[in-house]
């Protein structure tokens, strides 16, 4: 059976390709290519047979007839078909031996020279159909170089932004934004987190270079200490103790993206670290007390969190609930109004949703599960009793924390956060 040629080329200039590669897409009897491409190259033989790569899934079928019938075909795609590129795909539906690949320069490599830097201590993070838990994950081992793979309908620049607030590393990183490389209309430029252009190519490739000098120690991922967190002057001390925070956010079992009701927010510790581990969440922070929305709104300056993505209302929850949009996740903090809370949140809870809430008294605690187990949903407790180590004279004593009952509802349908 005759091969498959698959040409990478610059995205820009295909007409510039290696001879080899040239004589073989002008002696092939099928060509198939990304109508960008075929825009470019020069006017082809009559007894081509040319079909353009959109939609996929019918030019993947189109090629498959082709090379059933033994032509020799040749793809054309941008850069190397084996990263990021249509390989995969055509791996999954033709044979290896059928196919021979050749690879031009990657956008990433092009991107480098660009910036004329060398690039062999760079690491990559692609945001194409994913959310930004990998380049989290990546930023944390302080790369001298971070490329970010965007994807306009998943995320791109503001998410990166959105990254490095989080994570306290806008001092150490300048941001770099590189828009339809290898085209004429090429652009390279810094950009500045907290003040994105709004003119960007949707061709475009983000990059994090790492500045000279010692590194900042940027905060946790999540479990901050809680001297991170400014607090209400008249009650210091009345907030969600760190070890508490961290088993709430594991029963929270936070979705990529999603609305969270933090309801009784407090200065907003768990939802503002939600926010943190999820910059694709959004949250909805309600708290009563006076003074509380320029509180919860420092403390996510403080800790980077997007502004765009948390909402501040400063009233009792029940006021407020018809306001916010369906939750994917609550949670319930201390306050009269709990079994109303937790009838409407049960109530508007998505497929798949959870219900948390930390209590203090045997009473409460069997009283949510009582009404959880009510609302269909399936329950989930736990008692949290934490000591923390004090020195006494030379030597360590266990200072208890007052324990802490913790409840969780889930909506027994498909939880979002295994999608």
């Amino acid at each position: 059976m005759a091969r498959i040629d698959v040409i990478g080329c610059d995205a820009g200039a295909p007409n510039t390709m290696a001879a080899p590669q040239r004589q073989l897409l002008n002696g092939c009897d099928c060509l198939l290519a990304p109508q960008r491409l075929l825009k470019q190259l020069e006017p082809r033989a009559g007894t081509q047979e040319i079909h353009s790569m959109d939609p996929l899934e019918a030019a993947l079928a189109w090629l498959s007839q082709r090379h059933r019938q033994g032509k020799h075909c040749v793809v054309l795609t941008s850069g190397d078909p084996l990263w990021f590129g249509l390989g995969r795909a055509l791996l999954q539906r033709f044979p290896p031996e059928d196919l021979v690949f050749y690879p031009a320069a990657t956008s990433m490599q092009q991107l480098f020279a660009r910036l004329k830097r060398p690039w062999q201590d760079a690491v990559w993070a692609s945001l194409h159909g994913r959310d930004a838990d990998n380049l989290v994950a990546r930023l944390r081992r302080h790369p001298s170089a971070l490329v970010v793979l965007t994807d306009p309908g998943q995320g791109g620049l503001a998410d990166v932004a959105a990254v490095l607030r989080s994570t306290q590393m806008v001092s150490c990183y300048d941001l770099w934004l590189a828009e339809r490389l290898g085209h004429p209309t090429e652009r390279l430029r810094q950009v500045q987190p907290d003040a994105l252009p709004t003119d960007v190519d949707p061709l475009n490739l983000v990059v994090l270079l790492r500045r000279p000098g010692p590194r900042v120690a940027p905060l946790p991922w999540f479990g901050l200490d809680d001297g991170a967190w400014r607090q209400h002057e008249d009650h210091p001390g009345l907030m969600t103790k760190r070890e508490v925070r961290v088993l709430l956010l594991a029963e929270l079992n936070l979705p990529p993206c999603g609305v969270l009701w933090d309801l009784g927010a407090g200065v907003g510790s768990v939802g503002l670290e939600a926010m943190r581990l999820r910059p694709r969440l959004e949250v909805h922070a309600v708290e009563r007390r006076v003074g509380a929305v320029p509180l919860i709104r420092g403390n996510a300056f403080t800790v980077g969190c997007d502004p765009q993505r948390l909402h501040v209302h400063g009233s009792s929850a029940l006021a407020v609930l018809h306001k916010l949009p369906d939750p994917d996740r609550v949670l319930i903090g201390g306050g009269g109004d709990r079994q109303a809370l937790v009838e409407q949140a049960a109530a508007r809870l998505k497929p798949g949703g959870r219900i948390v809430l930390p209590l203090a008294t045997l009473e409460a605690f069997a009283s949510v599960q009582r009404q959880l187990r009510d609302a269909g949903l399936e329950v989930h407790s736990l008692q949290a009793q934490i000591s923390r180590g004090c020195p006494v004279g030379g030597h360590t004593r266990l200072q208890p924390l007052n324990p802490v009952l913790i409840v969780s509802g889930r909506s027994p349908h498909q939880d979002p956060a295994t999608n």
